[in-house]
Order: C-alpha cells, then sequence, then structure tokens
C-alpha cells in the first residue's frame, strides 16, 4: 500500500521536523503519500510548510505537504500520526523548576530518582501534557480510529501507559536514546552495525539486556576496560559535547550495583548519589556535570534555540543553501522507518514503547515498556527480552513504575493529597510546610490555572 495519510501534531517543532521532512521526502515507499503538517505557532509552521515543500521538490519527491492550524483537520482519515507537542514548551517547565529551586529543590521538583531528564515532567509540571495526550487520543478515536500514534514527546512512559490504559487507538513511544549503545561498541572496539544488542526497561530507564559481537559475549570486554582503562578515560577525555555521558563514572557504577550496563538517558538519572549539587554532578558526568545541570541545561536551551532559528532561516534560503543544510541522507531517527515498515510490510527492528504484557516479570502487565520489536503490516511483534537481574527489578524499574503510578493516581483523579505525597517522599523535602507553599507557588503559576482547578 502508499499513499498513505500522515498527520505531523507539533510540526512547529522545526529541529525535529527537519528530519522527519528529509526522510519521509527520501522514503521511496512512501511515495504519493500526504502529510498535513499542524502546529498553533503560525510563523513556525509556516516556516516548516516552506521548507518541507522546497526540500520535496529539490529531491523530486512525490510526498504532498499541506498545513493547518486545526488539530482535527490534520487528523480526519490519517493512518499515521506523529505526536512532538510540548505544551508551554520549555518556558513553562523552566518556570516550574525556578519555584521548585526557591524552596530547596535542587534543579526542581520533578528532578527525582530515575526522573532527572530536565524535560521529563509528569506530575507537578505534567498536567497539561498528560491532558493533551488523552484530548488527542479522543480526537483519534473520533477521527481516524485505526491510525497508529507515533507519541515522541515526553513523558513516553505515562503517556503510553495512560493511553494503553484510557484509549483503544494503537500507540507506540519512540525514544533515539537506546542508540546510545553505539557509543559502549566504540569504546570496546567493535562495530556497532554487527553487534547483537537488546536493551529493557522503561523510556530512559533501558539496559543492555545483551551485548554480543561475533558470537560472543561482550560483557566480558565492558568488565575489561573498567578494570583496565576506565580511569584513565575519565581523568583525561575532555566531552565538547553536554550529552556525552554514556561512559561515564554513573555509568559504571550503575552496572556495579545493578549488574546490566545502563543505556542512554538512563545514564543521566539514577539516585541521588549523582544529583547531589553540581560538585556532585561534576564528579560523576564530566565537567558540565551532564545535561540536566544547571551549566549543561542552559547550554542545551541555547543549542536548541540557534538550531531552531538555523532550521527556520532555511524556509527563505537558495535550493543549494537547503540541500547544504538538509543533505539528501536519511536521519538518525525511525519514526519515518517505522511507517514505512508497516505500510510495506518489511518486519524491520525497532526499540519501541509498547505495553509491558509479561514481558519484563515483576512490572504491571498494562504499563509501557521500552523493548526491541519487529514490525510489519500485522503490527509489532515483542521480542523476547533476556533475563533482568532481581536486584535491577526490586531497585529500578519497579520504583519507576511507582513514580509512574503515582503521576496517574494524581492526574487522574485529581488529587491534591497524592502531589503532596509524591514530595513528603522527597529528600529534599524538610517539613509539610515546605511541600504545600511549593506546591501552592506551582499551581498559582499564570499557565496552570487549569491544573489548579484539577487539583481540588
Amino acid at each position: 500500500m502508499a499513499g498513505v495519510r500522515v498527520a505531523f501534531i507539533g510540526a512547529g517543532s522545526a529541529v525535529f521536523a527537519m528530519d522527519m521532512v528529509r526522510d519521509l521526502c527520501l522514503t521511496a515507499g512512501l511515495g504519493g503519500s500526504s502529510v498535513t503538517l499542524m502546529d498553533i505557532d503560525k510563523e513556525r509552521l509556516d516556516a516548516v510548510h516552506s521548507m518541507a515543500t522546497r526540500y520535496a521538490a529539490q529531491v523530486g519527491s512525490k510526498i504532498r505537504f499541506r498545513k493547518t492550524a486545526k488539530r482535527g483537520e490534520a487528523l480526519k482519515d490519517s493512518d499515521f500520526v506523529i505526536d512532538s507537542v510540548l505544551v508551554g514548551g520549555h518556558y513553562e517547565q523552566e518556570a516550574v523548576r525556578t519555584v521548585g529551586e526557591k524552596h530547596g529543590y535542587y534543579r526542581g521538583v520533578e528532578a527525582v530518582e530515575f526522573n532527572m531528564v530536565s524535560d521529563y515532567y509528569t506530575t507537578f509540571g505534567g498536567y497539561h501534557q498528560l491532558k493533551f495526550f488523552v484530548d488527542l487520543a479522543r480526537d483519534m478515536e473520533d477521527l481516524c480510529p485505526n491510525a497508529w500514534l507515533i507519541d515522541v514527546a515526553n513523558p513516553e512512559c505515562e503517556a503510553g501507559t495512560l493511553l494503553t490504559r484510557r484509549s483503544k487507538i494503537k500507540v507506540v513511544g519512540y525514544c533515539h536514546g537506546y542508540k546510545e549503545y553505539r557509543d559502549i561498541c566504540a569504546t570496546l572496539g567493535i562495530d556497532p552495525a554487527k553487534a547483537d544488542f537488546q536493551v529493557a526497561g522503561f523510556n530512559h530507564n533501558i539496559w543492555l539486556t545483551r551485548l554480543g559481537y561475533d558470537g560472543r559475549d561482550c560483557y566480558p570486554l565492558i568488565d575489561e576496560w573498567i578494570r583496565r582503562d576506565a580511569e584513565k578515560y575519565w581523568n583525561s577525555h575532555v566531552s565538547e559535547e553536554i550529552f556525552d555521558v554514556q561512559m561515564s563514572r554513573a555509568a559504571a557504577d550503575m552496572y556495579n550495583l545493578f549488574g546490566l550496563f545502563p543505556v542512554g538517558d538512563t545514564v543521566r538519572s539514577g539516585s541521588w548519589k549523582y544529583h547531589y549539587d553540581l560538585k556532585t554532578k561534576k564528579y560523576w558526568y564530566g565537567r558540565f556535570g551532564g545535561p540536566d545541570s544547571e551549566i549543561g541545561w542552559q547550554r542545551y536551551l541555547k543549542e536548541l534555540d540557534a538550531s531552531t532559528n538555523t532550521v527556520m532561516g532555511l524556509a527563505q534560503s537558495s535550493p543549494s543553501t537547503l540541500i547544504q543544510r538538509i543533505p539528501p541522507r536519511m536521519s538518525d531517527e525511525d519514526v519515518v522507518q517505522f511507517i514505512d515498515s508497516v505500510v510495506n510490510d518489511k518486519g524491520e527492528r525497532f526499540v519501541l514503547d509498547v505495553r509491558n504484557d509479561a514481558l519484563i516479570p515483576g512490572l504491571s502487565d498494562d504499563v509501557v515498556v521500552e523493548v526491541p520489536v519487529r514490525v510489519d503490516r500485522k503490527g509489532v511483534h515483542k521480542e523476547s527480552i533476556e533475563k533482568i537481574p532481581r536486584r535491577l527489578v526490586d531497585m529500578a524499574l519497579i520504583p519507576r513504575q511507582v513514580r509512574l503510578e503515582m503521576a496517574m493516581e494524581a492526574f487522574l483523579h485529581g488529587d491534591r493529597d497524592v502531589l503532596l505525597e509524591v514530595l513528603f517522599r522527597d529528600p529534599r523535602t524538610r517539613s509539610e510546610k515546605q511541600a504545600r507553599e511549593v506546591l501552592d507557588e506551582i499551581l498559582d503559576l499564570p499557565f496552570n490555572k487549569d491544573a489548579k482547578k484539577h487539583y481540588t
């Protein structure tokens, strides 16, 4: 089947949109498809649409792009829906973080064990995002009930679980963090393209359950690197990239404790051991303190703004500049490849967020886990997972599910007491007064009027 309809919700996310436009235009199996770009930010939407139509013409693509500010118009009769919406953007997230730090919560109230990633808001700042997911699912049930929803927006773990429990739409989550397994391979001197790897866990809490090469287990190579080379690497490696933490002290320390090596964004989280303050973060993650320190995150936001401005400028650039800045080669994202694999029955392997259904023992069936799958016209086929150490399940995965369940309980029931209970369990909370004051001030932020009403 060719000529499918794709709705891209949040197409004003210019940097990600650039990758999606490129991949759509370069995927021969999707030729003749129609892509509707939707965003409420007119300036960004216009720029991305201009860039997309001009790029398609330059590379000779038969993809047709149109634009709309109306979600329903974009969703109508779609076969696939790509969602990259961050309600309120980073501005609102930073406002919530500022309130948290004012009340003694370093890096904000959303920074907690196994969820330290700076834009992964689930409870105190997550109301608008979770409500958006519910509204989007309801619209899809009415307008395109058979479509696939491909979610790339955080919090993927909570979003997928919420929709799995509350909606009948087909939904998968995608995060490219799992590809950091390639950094592990590079460090060990093996070809990532030929490695036999498997990861499993929750989004931003995934672990290397298997790494093989040429028929042999490569975990002994990791052990040897840690024993022989790691300390020299940590003392001499000067990173220019804030996300360069895959082979950090924190990663090796997590492996030592849990028995499997953490992958991608997992390394950024862990327990408070790695996150007490900037000095602590620098020891475990290097000179920036990792991407989620006060240094790293501000640098990321500046880089993101610069990249967005560059992409926006391509809307009016010359054809040669457009091709130079967006070379006609596939990006490193898997979203369009997923669509291609479904449409053209390719059976390709991806790592996606899907319903657990006993895949990882010890976790609820109806939570969404991140695991390898095969994708074809019939749907998503989960891969059997290698045994995960009991300690890791009990001490890392189950605590992450508890955090998820508290977020679900608070959101679904509008229960302010659950939000307070989350704070009472936070080691930075010194009194009930402190917890109540920070929650009150967060809910009093101008953009949180609906959230304040919800959490009675």
